[in-house]
Order: C-alpha cells, then sequence, then structure tokens
C-alpha cells in the first residue's frame, strides 16, 4: 500500500473510531536547568547564503523599548530522510532564525518534529541541528512521532499488521532520548515568562480509541495543574500543544486533544495566557483565521515541512512558514515568516496588549 492510499484508509478509520464513541544528539547542548547551550558550527556547508536585502530585522518598539524575550515556534517539520523536501525547509527556517540581527532566546518545536519516529528521522533532524548554532531547544510529541507503528520491517505501511512489533513505548523513548527530558511534558521559564510544553502519551498501540487526537494522561495534567498552581493570575504564559482544543464546551477526540475541555477549564482564571498549536499546517495566506481570542489568546501555527493551502497545491513545495513571538512588558508581538524568501506575513502579524489587573 502506498502512502496516499494508507492515509485515505487511516481518515476512514479514524472516522469509524469516532463513531463508534538529541539526549545522545541534544546532550552536548543541554544546561543544568535544562536549556540547551548554544554551540558552534559542525558543518559550514549546510548554511545557506541567504538573499540580499530581506528583512532580518525583529524591531524593538519605540515606545515599549527592547523586548523581554524572543522566541520561535516551529511546527510540523516531519524530518524524514525520505522527504528529502522537508529537510531543505527546516534547512531554510534554522538559517532563517540564526541569521536574524536580534538573537532569538529559545526555538520551541510544537510536535510532529519527524515523520515517523524513526531512528534515522532523528538522525537527519539532529544533522541539520548540529549544522547552526542554535539557542536552547524544546520541543513536545504529536502523532507523527508514533507512526513507526504503521511500518513493517521493509519501511512499507502494512495497516494489518499494526503495530508490526512496536509499542507507543519505544516511540516516547526516541523522543525523550533526543531531546534529553526524562518525560514529555516540560517547563522552561525565560525572563518573566512560563512556557508549558503537554506532549501527546499514547498512540493505536495504547489507546486506539483517541484515534489521532492527543491523549494526555492523569499524571501530565496533574502536572499542568501544578505548574498553573504556582503562578499568579497576571503571569505570562504561554502554552505549546500540537493537536488544536476541541471548540467551547466540548471534549476532544480525533485530531484533537481529547481532554482540551479540562484544558480551558484549568487556563480560565489566568488573564494572560496563549496558546501554540500545530497539526493543522495551514497557510498563513490562505484566508482563515490563525488567531482567536477565547478570551485567552490562541494561535494556529503554519509548517515548516508541508505548508497546505487548497487554492495553492504546489504550496506545500514552495513555501515554509512559522512564527516568532516578541514579548514587552506590556504586551506581546507575534509575526508569522515565510522562511525560504525571507520576509514577514502580513496577514499573520498581531499585537496583544497584558491584563495587569489583578483578580
Amino acid at each position: 500500500m502506498d502512502r496516499r492510499s494508507f492515509l485515505k484508509w487511516l481518515t476512514a478509520f479514524f472516522a469509524i473510531l469516532l463513531g463508534a464513541g538529541a539526549g545522545t544528539v541534544l546532550s552536548g547542548l543541554r544546561r543544568k536547568s535544562g536549556l540547551s547551550e548554544r554551540e558552534s558550527v559542525v558543518q559550514a556547508e549546510e548554511a545557506e547564503e541567504l538573499p540580499a536585502g530581506e528583512d532580518l530585522q525583529l524591531p524593538d518598539d519605540p515606545q515599549a523599548g527592547k523586548a523581554l524575550a524572543t522566541f520561535a515556534i516551529m511546527s510540523d517539520i516531519h524530518a524524514s530522510p525520505d522527504d528529502p523536501l522537508t529537510l531543505e525547509h527546516f534547512k531554510s527556517a534554522l538559517s532563517d532564525m540564526t541569521a536574524m540581527k536580534q538573537p532569538v532566546d529559545v526555538l520551541l518545536l510544537t510536535g510532529d518534529c519527524t515523520d515517523y519516529g524513526r531512528e534515522r528521522d532523528y538522525k537527519e533532524l539532529g544533522r541539520l541541528m548540529k549544522a547552526y548554532k542554535l539557542p536552547p531547544v524544546h520541543a513536545n510529541m504529536g502523532n507523527h512521532e508514533y507512526y513507526d507503528l504503521w511500518l513493517d520491517k521493509t519501511g512499507g505501511f502494512n495497516r494489518e499488521g499494526m503495530p508490526n512489533g512496536k509499542t507507543d513505548a519505544m516511540a516516547r523513548e526516541r523522543f525523550l532520548t533526543f531531546f534529553g527530558y526524562k518525560q514529555p511534558y516540560n517547563r522552561m521559564d525565560l525572563e518573566g515568562c512560563t512556557i508549558l510544553l503537554l506532549s501527546q502519551e499514547g498512540y493505536m498501540q495504547e489507546k486506539p480509541e483517541a484515534g489521532e487526537g492527543a491523549w494526555y494522561t492523569d499524571a501530565q495534567m496533574e502536572w499542568f495543574k501544578a505548574q498553573l498552581a504556582g503562578l499568579d493570575k497576571t503571569a505570562r504564559i504561554f502554552i505549546m500543544i500540537h493537536q488544536p482544543l476541541p471548540m467551547q464546551g466540548r471534549s476532544g477526540g480525533s485530531h484533537q486533544i481529547v481532554r482540551g475541555k479540562e484544558i480551558r477549564e484549568l487556563i480560565a482564571p489566568y488573564k494572560n495566557v496563549f496558546v501554540f498549536c500545530g497539526h493543522r499546517h495551514q497557510d498563513f495566506q490562505n484566508g482563515s483565521a490563525h488567531y482567536l481570542q477565547e478570551p485567552f489568546h490562541y494561535f494556529h501555527n503554519s509548517s515548516v515541512g508541508r505548508t497546505l493551502n487548497k487554492a495553492l497545491p504546489d504550496a506545500r513545495k514552495s513555501k515554509t512558514q512559522g512564527l516568532y513571538v516578541q514579548v514587552f512588558e506590556n504586551k506581546v508581538v507575534v509575526r508569522g515568516r515565510e522562511y525560504a524568501q525571507r520576509r514577514w506575513l502580513k496577514e499573520a502579524h498581531w499585537t496583544i496588549a497584558l491584563n495587569k489587573k489583578s483578580v
């Protein structure tokens, strides 16, 4: 079965389910606090020559002054040696980020870092990352980090044999080893900002009823609750997820966070919450909403590896997109970026005032 046929079958299968109811690579980059150390360029030939005259400036605000923190958010890289275009797109994104005149404080990868979660996928991801002088890197797991379950010994899609001798635990271990984590959900603090990364913890071998939905265990939910409990109600909170939240008032399902209703309830008391998801891959220039206010601030990122736009069938070949975020004392600025063309996207530019009123 080829990839296209498999994906068609997979979509139908999940519809039935719903109806039924660089550790080793990055260890040298890791600080004692859990952050990565900047390292020198390993392979200079990996760096791209930047087009002349492009805008590589993240401007300070004349009134707000210098940003307290700046970070890049990249989603859905889908790194795979079987699809070299994903590697070229990631290369473009890393080249753009490291060429910025203002250094980025942290790089956040919001799931589907790899296409299948195989050792060879992580090897390619790590090879590219080691070629650049990167800031600290943090990531969470998406559904594709578990996709090795669908592949047999020949590397072909074998739905009848799934999980083909593999387990979800194997997929988690590869992710944890690569990023040097003890658990797939993590926290980092950066210049008055709290960043919480939540991860899908089970897939079709352990939680088939969740389909392509992100299942968070009780342990992760308790951890998330405890992290929030220690914060002031006006704290600057940035939450990274992969699959999007379900619509308000609904429990999640396939292609959503299954326990999304609980997530909303937990963050409701906080005044300055910013949630970033991936998974949808949608082009910032496709006319759909990429920012929603609920009243927390909810952003749907585009994709580094495979940007999608129904009106532009070749978008995945020519486009590679992500976000830059600047945090100021009284506001947050979010900008969409077209990495390959080295330009800002006017369709993805938001300035959000922070709420300073105590509850």
